[in-house]
């Protein structure tokens, strides 16, 4: 009776009240289905095979599958684990489902080309209770916490050139896809620094690593990050690939970790990795053999 009689009172005021609790409901119900979508996705990957043939489905099943395991558990030490060779081999068993995607879909055939050689992105999802008691017996577990973003500020130095990765211009363009599919490939956020920003703070390239991580976190907590990643490639003409060194500073501890000799996207890959090591309480990248 009184809401009643509040309602008489004032009825904007009780409607607006009502628009509120839907919104609200609404927002609730988005948002358990985005953690829901977001957890989902940890359990799939996607790989390039030819064809839709059999052999090469389990070929890819098994590529999907050491990706997935190091994607939920956060150990990207996975991939050198000899362990992982036999349930690779038997990977269909924890597959719920797959697609495919034509590359060449709506471009004709070439010569005797059919679909048996066609590259296609095959996507795998993975039954989650089993990828979780397939982690058990590996002795891990999903990393089901929280993944903070990463604020992510590598240099680029080949020859001459010496530029930071940002978030706009075309200088960056192929650095950050090749950061966009490795925070995919291991279930990560990242964000990059405007120009701008960097300026500001008299950020360079040339001394980026000397940067304190409080100085780099004023920069990249405004556009989400809330863990920093500092990163440095610089290119080896012995080697023809790039030398690479990461750090990270994480609730009172620095880690440091390095390689050669792998293109960016290699060296990506493993400077996501071992954030993800790191936040995932897996241990230090530094010293995994």
């Amino acid at each position: 009776m009184a809401a009643l009689l509040e309602t008489k009172r004032n009825p904007i005021a009780a409607f607006a009240r009502g628009v509120v609790r839907v919104l609200l409901a609404a927002a609730l119900i988005w948002c358990s289905g985005a953690m829901a979508g977001a957890d989902g996705s940890l359990y799939r990957a996607q790989t390039v095979v030819t064809g839709q043939g059999e052999p090469n489905r389990i070929i890819g099943f098994g590529a999907c599958l050491e990706d997935v395991l190091i994607k939920v558990s956060g150990q990207p030490m996975l991939a050198s684990d000899r362990r992982l060779a036999a349930y690779k081999a038997k990977a269909r068993e924890f597959v719920s489902s797959f697609d495919y995607h034509d590359q060449y879909a709506g471009k004709p055939h070439h010569d005797e080309q059919g679909t048996r050689d066609r590259p296609y992105d095959l996507t795998v999802a993975f039954d989650q209770n089993k990828i979780d008691g397939l982690l058990a017996k590996l002795g891990l577990k999903p990393w089901r916490s929280q993944r903070p973003a990463l604020g992510v500020f590598v240099e680029m130095l080949h020859g001459p050139k010496d530029f930071i990765v940002t978030s706009e211009g075309t200088q960056s363009d192929l650095q950050r896809d090749a950061l966009a599919a490795a925070a995919g490939k291991r279930g990560m956020h990242f964000v990059l620094p405007e120009t701008a920003a960097l300026t500001s703070a008299n950020v360079t390239a040339a001394g980026l690593l000397k940067m304190p991580p409080a100085q780099l976190s004023s920069i990249a907590a405004p556009r989400g990050g809330e863990a920093i990643l500092v990163g440095q490639l610089v290119w080896d003409d012995k080697d023809l690939g790039w030398t690479t060194q990461w750090r990270m500073a994480w609730r009172g501890r620095d880690y440091t970790w390095r390689f050669r000799g792998v293109t960016f996207d290699e060296a990506f890959r493993r400077g996501i990795g071992g954030a993800a090591q790191v936040l995932s309480g897996n241990g230090d990248p530094g010293r995994s053999k």
